[in-house]
């Protein structure tokens, strides 16, 4: 098993725009503006993600991961630089639902059981339904959950909240799967437990994978690629490669010693992103 590390900043001229790209930034930046005070979330950010990769992006707290994230699903607007998702812009994108959104709370309504909570987006699209509980059934049952799929939010723990979750935001088979942090509250038994499940789910689906965290061992462990981002406002610092062998990821791959060389090279960059400041 090795490791490898990508350049940091992927300009146009140095790696043209593909069809495999799922995800392309060229020179993406974004800036808010409230009460007088401007504040510069995302600075010049060029970066590619490949199509069937699952990619990571780490960095500290308040560097525009979520920003970032938030700009692909066209819930913010770049306000320079060009942004776009499966060929298509952002909001061309959301509109052919060309992707699914996993947020850091699950945001269940608690009076639908778990099938009627995956079936929820089905309904307002006006799918027929036996199409409708044929797909909640399939995807629940994909994140483990098929004999639950009565149980109501009250009744099920958070880990299972979450992965109720993933199946809805995978309901309209979209190619293109984005996580805001959907672990970080949970405790550390469970989020393994997930991790394990999540890894599962990518290599049996071919989905590309987006997500945002600020843990290293969950970034390599789950990734393909993890981004290092800088402080604010965030540039891409580099685009560390991930190579742990082929197949399941067991948990104690977190003591081999090519993991732990990522590790340290997640490390390593986070370190070199704080000389922006």
């Amino acid at each position: 098993m090795t490791a490898g590390v990508a350049s940091a900043s992927l300009r146009p001229s140095a790696q043209p725009a593909t069809p495999a790209d799922a995800i392309r930034a060229e020179g993406v930046s974004l800036t808010f503006a409230a009460g007088g005070e401007v504040t510069h979330a995302l600075s010049d950010i060029h970066l590619s993600v490949p199509q069937g990769s699952f990619t990571s992006l780490i960095g500290p707290s308040g560097c525009g991961k979520t920003t970032l994230l938030r700009a692909v699903a066209d819930l913010e607007q770049p306000t320079a630089g060009r942004l776009l998702v499966a060929g298509q812009t952002p909001r061309e994108a959301r509109l052919s639902r060309a992707y699914g959104y996993v947020f850091q709370a699950p945001a269940l309504f608690p009076w639908r059981s778990a099938e009627r909570n995956v079936r929820l987006p089905l309904e307002l699209s006006g799918m027929p339904k036996a199409e409708q509980r044929e797909r909640a059934a399939r995807y629940l049952g994909l994140v483990g959950l098929r004999d639950f799929k009565r149980r109501f939010p009250w009744q099920l723990s958070g880990g299972m909240q979450q992965r109720v979750s993933i199946a809805r935001a995978l309901c309209f088979e979209p190619s293109l799967l984005l996580m805001d942090e959907p672990f970080g509250a949970l405790d550390e038994i469970t989020r393994d437990t997930l991790n394990l499940h999540l890894h599962r789910l990518w290599r049996q689906t071919g989905l590309t994978c987006v997500f945002v965290t600020h843990s290293i061992p969950e970034a390599v462990y789950l990734s393909s690629r993890v981004v290092v981002m800088s402080p604010r406002p965030g540039r891409v610092v580099e685009v560390i490669d991930v190579d742990l062998g082929p197949g399941e990821r067991p948990l104690d791959v977190r003591e081999a010693p090519a993991f732990l060389a990522v590790a340290h090279g997640v490390r390593r960059a986070l370190r070199a992103g704080h000389s922006y400041d």
